[in-house]
C-alpha cells in the first residue's frame, strides 16, 4: 500500500460519493455552528442576542433567523421564548465554542501562512466548516512547532 493511500484511509475521497455526503453533513452543521457562534458574540458583546440583531448581522430577514432558531431549539442548541432574548444551552455554548476555537486557529494559520488578516478572518469563515479534524490538528502542530 502506498504511503498516500495510508493516509487518506477512512477519509471519503474528493469527487466521491463519500466526499460529498461529508460535503453536505458540513453544510448543514455550517448554519448551526455560524449561528451559535454569532449568538455567543451577541451576548459577550451586549448581554443578550436578539432575532433583530442576528438579522442585521447575518443580512438576512427576522423569519429567517426565526425559523432557523426553531430549527436549533429542536436540536437542543438554544433556548427562546416569543418576543425574548435566545440563549445558548450548553450543548450550544459547546458547538460555539468549539467552532470559534477551529475558526481562530485557521485565521492564524492562514495569517502565518502570509493572508493579509482581513482576507484570513473572511477565508476562515467557509474553510472552518470544511476541514477534518485530522487537517486541524495539522494546522494546530504547525503553529505549535513554527512557535518553538
Amino acid at each position: 500500500m502506498s504511503s498516500s493511500s495510508s493516509s487518506n484511509q477512512g477519509r471519503p475521497r474528493a469527487g466521491t460519493s463519500d466526499g460529498f455526503q461529508r460535503t453536505r453533513a458540513d453544510h448543514a452543521t455550517e448554519l448551526a455552528e455560524d449561528y451559535v457562534e454569532l449568538i455567543a458574540d451577541l451576548i459577550n458583546e451586549t448581554g443578550e442576542a436578539r432575532t433583530v440583531d442576528i438579522a442585521a448581522r447575518l443580512g438576512v430577514t427576522h423569519v429567517t433567523v426565526a425559523n432557523t432558531i426553531n430549527r436549533l431549539k429542536r436540536d437542543g442548541l438554544v433556548t427562546s421564548q416569543r418576543y425574548r432574548s435566545i440563549f445558548l444551552t450548553d450543548k450550544g455554548r459547546l458547538l460555539a465554542a468549539t467552532a470559534r476555537q477551529r475558526h481562530n486557529l485557521v485565521v492564524d494559520f492562514l495569517v502565518a501562512l502570509g493572508v493579509p488578516s482581513a482576507d484570513a478572518e473572511i477565508d476562515a469563515e467557509g474553510i472552518e466548516h470544511h476541514i477534518s479534524d485530522s487537517t486541524v490538528a495539522a494546522m494546530s502542530r504547525y503553529l505549535r512547532n513554527r512557535s518553538d
